[in-house]
């Protein structure tokens, strides 16, 4: 008992200092897009900004799960959060002296996506080694709890300073919480995982341990399946990167009803993450993922239907309530499928393909948005005669449109997963790590 609760006591004081971390990130990062808008009034370079911080992930990822499996899992955390710091110095330097532009953004944004991956990495491998199994799916609640709720107060926060403190203030309120952040890592220590036979590679076999994670997903047809799922993902990933460009197109430049719907997801998942850790969850995660999900993008898909904005913020937060059900089921179905000692090599794989999917959806959004749908959806495009009707032919139509298409085609993959056998019964074909023999 006292392990256990000595072990859930590391992991909240290490949740703490994300939380503060997160909340300074995301402010800044809803400043930002904020400002960028602002210069170019395009979707494209928001996009791209999404874009720039996930591709680092793409040429990484092979070499992470060694370095996570090997090296000091603390360490690589608390670099993690100084490189965001001096990141974020950077950019104020570069703000102060009217020298910043939107080149430096996605400069900047590369290296806090590399650091930023190594830490979240390093942090989601741990988990095993520092909490229960039981206690699995609840970690993964106050995971979103911290992530949700971060989404509540960093967007409220950002654009209700933005215009009295300006991008300068919401900077040095970003700094503070990289200090909390570190000052909480170096407070625990992280255990490392001990070498087994299934993790161990001799020194001459570099290639055979840079391409374990994927070795062992191939001969797990179920994990393979959960992974290929997770990509379909792609095809809302060619909304997400307008969202911003969308909600504030279609509602004047509004930022407080941009902060308000982007706060409303954060608000949903903070009160399904309370709720799900009160519950503890399905007894079959992956019920909790397909069916979560298809509730979550058929909410989102709603956002592109209207411009109302008590309509919008309710949709985000119906969004936000599923959200952590879904994200907190799969990490479950993970966590206790996979041995600890190479979940960091894994992990790293799942990534991979993720920074292959990922970046390539929010590269493809800006430019489909500006040279496609916007065009096909004003007063004379070819889509305006039969679509207008419903996301209208003005600036943002497009967007609209794009948005609530990708979405549903994420929803009629959720609901496809029950079709395929070693998705929808991992739980039976798969037995968890601890109890092979």
């Amino acid at each position: 008992m006292n392990s256990q609760s000595n072990n859930l006591r590391i992991f909240t004081i290490i949740w703490i200092g994300q939380v503060a971390s997160i909340l300074g990130s995301r402010m800044t990062n809803f400043a930002v897009i904020i400002w960028a808008w602002q210069l170019t009034g395009e979707a494209t370079p928001l996009s791209l900004l999404a874009f720039f911080t996930e591709i680092p992930i793409l040429f990484v990822a092979i070499f992470a799960g060694a370095i996570i499996d090997r090296w000091n899992r603390k360490g690589i955390m608390i670099l993690g959060d100084v490189m965001a710091g001096l990141s974020t110095i950077v950019i104020l330097f570069l703000f102060l002296t009217n020298n910043l532009a939107i080149w430096h953004l996605y400069l900047i944004g590369a290296v806090n996506g590399l650091f930023g991956y190594l830490q979240e990495l390093a942090f989601s491998a741990s988990k095993a080694l520092i909490v229960p199994k039981k206690h699995y799916i609840r970690v993964g609640a106050m995971t979103s709890i911290k992530t949700f709720g971060t989404g509540i107060f960093a967007p409220a926060l950002a654009g209700l300073l933005y215009y009295s403190v300006g991008l300068s203030g919401i900077l040095m309120i970003d700094l503070i919480t990289f200090l909390i952040a570190i000052s909480t890592l170096s407070l625990v220590t992280i255990p490392q995982p001990k070498i087994s036979n299934t993790s161990f590679v001799e020194p001459n076999q570099r290639w055979q341990q840079l391409t374990l994670g994927f070795r062992y997903l191939w001969k797990r047809p179920s994990l393979m399946a959960l992974q290929i799922f997770s990509l379909s993902y792609i095809f809302f990933d060619t909304a997400s990167g307008i969202l911003a460009p969308m909600i504030l197109a279609r509602t004047g430049n509004n930022t407080a009803i941009l902060g308000s719907v982007q706060g409303a997801v954060g608000l949903g998942g903070l009160v399904g993450a309370i709720l799900l850790g009160m519950w503890g969850g399905p007894q079959r995660p992956i019920q909790g993922v397909l069916i979560g999900r298809a509730l979550v993008f058929g909410a989102e898909m709603v956002l592109g239907l209207t411009r109302i904005p008590a309509i919008l913020v309710g949709a985000n937060f119906t969004a936000g309530l599923f959200k952590p059900l879904a994200n907190s089921c799969e990490s479950a179905i993970w966590l206790s499928k996979i041995e600890p000692t190479i979940q960091g090599r894994v992990f790293a794989t799942t990534s991979f393909f993720d920074g292959i999917t990922y970046p390539l959806g929010l590269l493809i959004a800006g430019p489909l948005a500006d040279f496609f749908f916007e065009p096909a959806m004003m007063p004379d495009g070819f889509l305006a005669p039969f679509l207008g009707v419903i996301f209208g032919t003005d600036r943002g139509s497009g967007m609209a449109l794009q948005f609530s298409l990708f979405s549903l085609i994420v929803v009629f993959i959720c609901l496809g997963g029950y079709l395929f056998p070693p998705l929808r019964d991992i739980e039976d074909v798969l037995p968890d790590h601890d109890s092979v023999i």
